[in-house]
């Protein structure tokens, strides 16, 4: 049996395998359209995309045939686009080759696994003891402090910056996502 801690790089590696699927099969059919959108409209989106997953926790029921897990996964691609366009000059260009597009989606996922890896290390996989509700109320939590980040234009005193938000929510997602495939296969 899988130790608890190689248990949850497999299930993270594979649930990224599978957005990363996503990434690349919509970069073939639309190209690199997101990259039109400034950061505040990313942070919106992924605050669409979080307010419906809690709208449906709350209300148990939904009328879009779009799965819950399927806004997880959204949430972790949109983070990533927006990871990225926080690293790409705003005068770079719009479309990006697929193959830089998937390297760069590489980088940041693999710098956001390094942060959960080092957080799961100090906090002992507390979050598989989480209702996948706190999750989804941590990731809308994250979003407002990345909107007012982005209102002071990106200053802040005290706190991280809005990439470590980023990755934040893709953490809690991907967790979201883990705790979800462990109950269904109960």
């Amino acid at each position: 049996m899988l130790h608890t801690v190689e248990k949850t790089l497999l299930q993270y590696d594979n649930i990224i395998g599978q957005c990363r699927e996503i990434f690349v099969k919509k970069t073939k059919d639309y190209g690199t359209s997101w990259r039109i959108l400034r950061p505040t409209s990313i942070t919106d989106q992924l605050f669409i995309k979080a307010r419906r997953i809690r709208s449906i926790e709350e209300n148990g029921e939904q009328k879009v045939a779009d799965s819950v897990e399927g806004e997880f996964v959204g949430l972790i691609n949109y983070c990533v686009m927006g990871l990225i366009q926080l690293d790409l000059d705003a005068q770079y260009t719009l479309e990006l080759d697929a193959l830089l597009a998937t390297k760069l989606y590489n980088q940041k996922v693999e710098t956001t696994k390094s942060l959960m890896m080092a957080k799961n290390h100090d906090y002992g996989e507390v979050w598989r003891d989480m209702r996948i509700s706190s999750m989804t109320d941590l990731i809308l939590q994250k979003l407002l402090r990345v909107k007012q980040i982005e209102d002071n234009k990106g200053a802040t005193i005290i706190s991280e910056g809005i990439d470590a938000n980023y990755q934040d929510i893709i953490n809690y997602s991907i967790f979201a996502l883990i705790l979800s495939q462990e109950a269904k296969s109960k």
